[in-house]
């Protein structure tokens, strides 16, 4: 499968910036943006890159552009440029996930570097967002039993325990478990516990049991970086599959 090429975005109003910047990522794929409104307008949200965004844009404040982006679900980075140090906004944006916050001028190796760092980051968090939706995808083949079975068996019960917890026979259980196994595709339990964790599988049921009138979950997951924190939220409405 050819990996898609990774893309810049870069988003200011000056023209001059504009074309120092597209001069600056030579070797990438770049697309300029004179404000926030076009560039919020024409962007993919499933895409691999970052977005080298003016902090202080006339129409739209470049905070409420980096929200936006997460309310999309998209994970790209943001790489702000600021005309002076504010701590409180950049304290903001990075607990946000922004991947850097720099102060204008910057120079052309540092903010290359923060690009294809961002980029990188950018391509983890997706491979990580693919590996869930596959694990979910799995998971809601599963019975409502089986997932009870599921919860029960990485929680460490054994077969015996569980079936005194569901009130059935331990023949019963094994079957089941047996199921759970084969539609997870995992061979051991500790593959099976680890397929629960990476998707957010118990939580997802936790949370099923407590707003069982909802139709959809929102499960908010967070990718930790040495540069900060990237937030995604995940729509596991089409995971909710009832047997």
């Amino acid at each position: 499968m050819k990996q898609p090429i990774p893309r810049v975005f870069v988003v200011d109003d000056d023209p001059l910036v504009r074309t120092a910047r597209s001069l600056q990522f030579s070797g990438l794929s770049v697309q300029i943006f004179a404000s926030a409104r076009d560039f919020l307008e024409q962007i993919p949200v499933d895409v691999t890159g970052c977005v080298v965004l003016d902090l202080a844009l006339p129409d739209i404040h470049g905070l409420r552009v980096q929200e936006a982006l997460i309310t999309r679900g998209s994970l790209m980075p943001v790489i702000f440029l600021a005309g002076h140090a504010d701590v409180a906004t950049s304290v903001t944006a990075m607990k946000r996930g922004a991947a850097e916050f720099l102060v204008k001028p910057v120079s052309t190796s540092e903010l290359v570097n923060a690009v294809r760092e961002a980029i990188e980051h950018c391509a983890a968090l997706q491979r990580e967002r693919h590996e869930r939706e596959d694990i979910l995808g799995r998971y809601a083949r599963l019975t409502a039993r089986e997932r009870d079975v599921l919860r029960h068996v990485v929680s460490g019960q054994l077969n015996k325990q569980i079936a005194a917890d569901l009130g059935t026979l331990e023949c019963t259980i094994k079957a089941h478990r047996g199921q759970v196994m084969r539609k997870m595709q995992a061979r051991t339990l500790a593959t099976l516990i680890l397929l629960a964790v990476r998707a957010g599988i118990l939580e997802l049921d936790s949370r099923n049991k407590e707003a069982t009138h909802e139709r959809s979950t929102k499960v908010e997951y967070q990718s930790w970086s040495a540069r900060g924190t990237a937030i995604a939220t995940a729509d596991l409405g089409r995971y909710s599959a009832t047997s």
